[in-house]
Formats: structure tokens, C-alpha cells, sequence
């Protein structure tokens, strides 16, 4: 795996990362720190990186287990070390799973073996940062009509 990252110019904060597969993502700086403040911080993306790939599990494992999820999101919401470098040091991960008659245990698990076994971006995470998890299961089974 492979990135480069190319910084704007003189005129403020912001970088370019071009990825291996060939995609291309943008990143810059708060006002204050000389950035312009036209894309997320660098920061902020890892903290979404994470959220995608424990969320890319989570539904893979459900689907796995043929399991009828429709939809999944996950909540990050972490707090950073008051000093350099600021290190993650709590991130709560708040997932919401939609289906029909998802049950609460494999969700569960999913959610479990994201963290134990297959989430490498929060497993890096865990070595600075206290990772705590809820879930919510959003029944989408049809009520019969009347």
C-alpha cells in the first residue's frame, strides 16, 4: 500500500493525497494553524477512516451470516491528548444498524470481532486511545396493513 501527499503552496495548509488504488483525497488546516479550512484536517480523516473500515466489517460480517441489514452508520466521537502529539485518547463508536429482524447478538458480535479480529485502523487506535461501543438496531420489518 502506497500514498503521496503533495502540499498546495506557500499560500496556506492544504495537501493532496493521491492513494495506490488512485483515488484522491484532500486535506487542510484551521485558520489559525495557516490553513484555509476547505477540506477536513488530516486528524479527522483518520478518525473517518476508521469508522469506515470497522462499518465495512460490520456490515460484511452481517452479510456473511445472512443476516437482511440495510443500512449501517457509525458515530465517532473522540477526545485527543491537551498535548503534542495529540493522540486520540478516547473514541466512543455509536453504531446504528437497519434490517429486518436483525438479531441483537450477531450484531453484537460483528461489532466485537471488527474490534477484535478485523479492524486494523482501530486496533493501531487502541495502543493510544480508550475505544468504547454502543449499538442501536432500527427494525425495518413491514407492519401488515390494515
Amino acid at each position: 500500500m502506497d500514498c503521496t501527499i503533495n502540499w498546495g503552496g506557500p499560500d496556506g495548509m492544504l495537501f493532496v493525497a493521491t492513494t495506490g488504488s488512485g483515488h484522491v483525497a484532500t486535506m487542510d488546516g484551521a485558520v489559525d494553524g495557516g490553513g484555509h479550512n476547505l477540506a477536513p484536517r488530516p486528524m479527522e480523516l483518520l478518525l473517518a477512516g476508521t469508522g469506515g473500515c470497522t462499518a465495512y466489517d460490520v456490515v460484511l460480517i452481517l452479510k456473511r451470516g445472512r443476516h437482511a441489514v440495510s443500512g449501517c452508520s457509525v458515530k465517532l466521537s473522540a477526545e485527543r491528548a491537551d498535548t503534542d502529539p495529540k493522540v486520540f485518547t478516547r473514541i466512543h463508536f455509536a453504531f446504528t444498524v437497519t434490517g429486518q429482524n436483525l438479531p441483537r447478538a450477531a450484531v453484537e458480535r460483528a461489532v466485537q470481532l471488527s474490534h477484535e479480529k478485523y479492524c486494523s485502523a482501530s486496533a493501531m487506535l487502541e495502543k493510544t486511545a480508550q475505544l468504547s461501543f454502543s449499538v442501536d438496531i432500527v427494525d425495518t420489518q413491514a407492519t401488515p396493513a390494515a
